[in-house]
């Protein structure tokens, strides 16, 4: 029995559904460029079409602060929505009002409709209780699918479950479930790989991390600053001087827990950042001063693999070289292939998450081979860190993980 309530614990036939959904999808010259957020709707939209509900989509887009503005108007998803769906999507210019109240009166069984962009309204991010009442009084059940924006307290997130039974759609269903996977009740042994630029973006995240995983591997930009804390050259890469004592301090932190902390034991450096540079590769003794690094190297590669093959979960955020200029991308696609391939022969559980990551994953062409990845990003990263989130809590399903 799963600790929070899903569709399967309310009778939706014949109703009228609030589906808080994630629509911000990236768009170039008018065009969607990624539909997996709005793919990953299907589920829930299914479910709710085969007891003849009526379905009403909520979401923002952009960054339109409280104004109108046409440009991040949700009409612009209109044809990707009607693609990925497989219908019509039906439009409302307002997300309150006479607009979608008269939208809503008109809309029949299994049809789909998406009101206009909720922060065009101020009192959205303000968690207004006036605005998520007139929210909810257009439905008869809330239904929240976008774990990837349930780190934000906004009325259409959390004062709206104040008005309405709610529950998780199956896209956060999914999520929950995988990340509980993971971190809850993994089974073990447990390793974590986190990269990114900076120590300091990421510091909560390693320390709850050390508390909980076996083995953290640390890769990316935030490697040259632990590698520096221990003496090692690191030349012109980038490093955060000031965060060498966290970093000292977290190498404790996972010495006292029993997690073992794996840092690059070779690295692939270069003089000019660009496309088809030499890359070349050298201990990480031997960075000279006027190196930089940019990814792991193969002797890192095949230590991290070895561990990967004793493990029987692992969880990702963060690609461990700038995967963006081949042939710097050589450690990422290494690594997802290992556990793509572990993964599939049924010897590991792989959840990973955060847009880098899953850029890294598309490139080395395994997103399909892991468990589970999460296009959450800031959500999936606070959890990960052990907070509660805003969104899961109010939908009474918070467990937990610090």
């Amino acid at each position: 029995m799963a600790p929070f309530l899903t569709l399967d614990d309310v009778d939706v036939s014949h109703k009228t559904v609030l589906v808080r959904a994630d629509l911000n999808l990236p768009m170039q010259d008018g065009c969607v460029t990624d539909s997996t957020r709005a793919q990953r709707l299907l589920p829930t939209l299914k479910a709710l079409k085969e007891r003849q509900a009526k379905i009403i989509l909520l979401s923002h887009f952009g960054r339109p602060k409280g104004q109108r503005s046409e440009a991040e108007s949700l009409k612009h998803l209109l044809p990707a929505l009607t693609k990925s769906f497989g219908q019509p999507v039906l439009f409302a210019n307002d997300c309150i009002g006479v607009a979608a109240e008269s939208a809503v009166r008109t809309l029949h069984p299994g049809e789909i409709l998406l009101l206009e962009n909720l922060r065009f309204h101020a009192d959205e991010e303000k968690n207004d209780a006036v605005f998520a009442k007139a929210l909810a009084s257009l439905g008869d059940l809330y239904v929240n699918d976008a774990f990837s924006c349930s780190h934000r307290a906004h009325a259409s997130v959390v004062a709206i479950t104040q008005f309405l039974p709610a529950v998780a759609g199956r896209g956060m269903q999914a999520e929950l479930e995988a990340l509980a996977s993971i971190l809850n009740n993994p089974k073990r042994p447990l390793m974590a790989i986190v990269a990114g630029s900076k120590v300091s973006t990421k510091l909560t995240l390693l320390r709850n991390l050390v508390q909980k995983v076996d083995h953290l591997v640390v890769g990316g930009g935030m490697a040259n600053t632990f590698l520096s804390a221990l003496g090692f050259p690191i030349g012109h890469s980038l490093c955060e001087t000031e965060m060498m004592d966290t970093a000292r301090l977290i190498l404790k932190e996972a010495s006292a827990s029993g997690c073992e902390v794996i840092l690059p034991q070779d690295v692939a450096v270069t003089l000019d950042l660009k496309a088809k540079t030499p890359r070349r590769v050298v201990p990480v003794s031997d960075v000279q001063a006027y190196d930089k690094i940019v990814d792991i190297g193969e002797e890192t590669v095949a230590d991290i693999n070895a561990k990967l093959s004793g493990c029987a979960s692992v969880v990702w955020n963060g690609p461990v070289g700038v995967f963006e200029v081949p042939p710097f991308d050589v450690g990422s696609v290494a690594l997802a292939k290992c556990i793509a391939d572990q993964t599939v022969k049924g010897n590991l559980i792989s959840v990973a998450g955060g847009g880098d990551t899953l850029a890294a994953l598309a490139h080395a062409g395994y997103v399909d081979r892991f468990s589970y990845t999460s296009t959450a990003g800031g959500a999936f990263l606070e959890w990960l860190e052990g907070k509660e989130l805003p969104g899961v809590k109010a939908l009474g399903i918070c467990e937990s993980r610090s």
